[in-house]
């Protein structure tokens, strides 16, 4: 008679971690930063700060010390380098920055669902973050901050103030739309490719905003360098295509590439830094219909 009481409450003890576990999921707002292996920092470094016209982050700002140069593109984002290289079949992407309403719930809801976040670390009395990987083993790093503060380093010549998604290399796109759509609440932009049937690029917006990531598909598994480069990038967003183009060359960039309307109906230009990571400086908005499907969602803005 005993037994089955034994039991209820040695279940309701393996349940009581996710007792207070949060059922809703906090807000998932934008990328706060994107971080890239560099091989030469000086080089790197002019590139984001000289040619783009970023200007530099001073030490000790925003949510904990950045302990790498960064650049500053608005008061919630940021770009970074880090001196080092990956293995030739991983992308230089070192970890993507995503910010969060609640730290703390929003691991604790990841836990209530089974995954395993790093811990949680306070960066300041109001700034906190985690870290866990995706499915693909792409860094992510989810923080909560009130933005920078005014030191920043140099007169901005900046080609853009927004940071508007990033793109990486997907083999498992299954595992990886559960992870972004069913677990996090991604939602879907658009999707295309470079044949109407089939798709190559799948764009997922931020929950509760505009940003978004771009699962890059169909990659070949011996694809070089430049490739990987090209596939693995950040997008800039601009109000005006050819200004941009028109501050690069004032920046004193030579520009391999002329602006064009790319297959989702956007004017975009792709630049390159020292290490072949792609910086794609793309308008908000779409100027012709897209290829394969239309958009459903929100378009950022400036």
């Amino acid at each position: 008679m005993r037994r089955p009481t034994f039991l209820f409450a040695s279940a309701a003890m393996l349940l009581s971690p996710f007792a207070y576990a949060p059922s809703s999921r906090p807000a998932i707002t934008n990328l706060t930063f994107v971080r890239f292996h560099v091989s030469d920092v000086t080089s790197a470094s002019h590139f984001y700060g000289e040619t783009l016209g970023l200007p530099r982050l001073g030490p000790g700002i925003g949510s904990g010390e950045i302990k790498d140069p960064a650049f500053f593109v608005n008061p919630y984002q940021h770009l970074e380098i880090k001196k080092g290289t990956l293995p030739n079949d991983r992308d230089l992407i070192d970890a993507i920055g995503i910010q969060t309403a609640d730290t703390k719930s929003l691991r604790q809801y990841l836990l209530a669902r089974g995954l395993i976040p790093g811990d949680l670390v306070a960066d300041s009395p109001t700034s906190s973050h985690f870290e866990i990987s995706d499915p693909g083993q792409h860094r992510i790093i989810f923080a909560s901050f009130g933005g920078f503060g005014g030191d920043v380093m140099g007169v901005s010549k900046a080609v853009s103030n927004r940071l508007i998604h990033s793109g990486f290399i997907v083999r498992d796109r299954a595992a990886m739309e559960h992870f972004y759509k069913d677990i996090l609440g991604f939602k879907s932009y658009w999707r295309g490719g470079m044949k109407e049937n089939q798709t190559d690029w799948l764009d997922l917006q931020v929950p509760d905003g505009t940003d978004w990531i771009e699962f890059m598909l169909n990659v070949p598994a011996n694809a070089d360098k430049h490739t990987l480069g090209v596939m693995n990038h950040i997008a800039l967003g601009v109000p005006d295509i050819h200004a941009a183009a028109k501050q690069l060359l004032t920046n004193g960039m030579k520009l391999t590439e002329e602006p064009k309307i790319g297959r989702d109906g956007k004017w975009q230009l792709n630049l390159y830094d020292p290490d072949d990571t792609r910086v794609e400086l793309m308008e908000f908005t779409p100027v012709q219909k897209p290829c394969c499907s239309e958009y459903t969602g929100p378009h950022p803005k400036p």
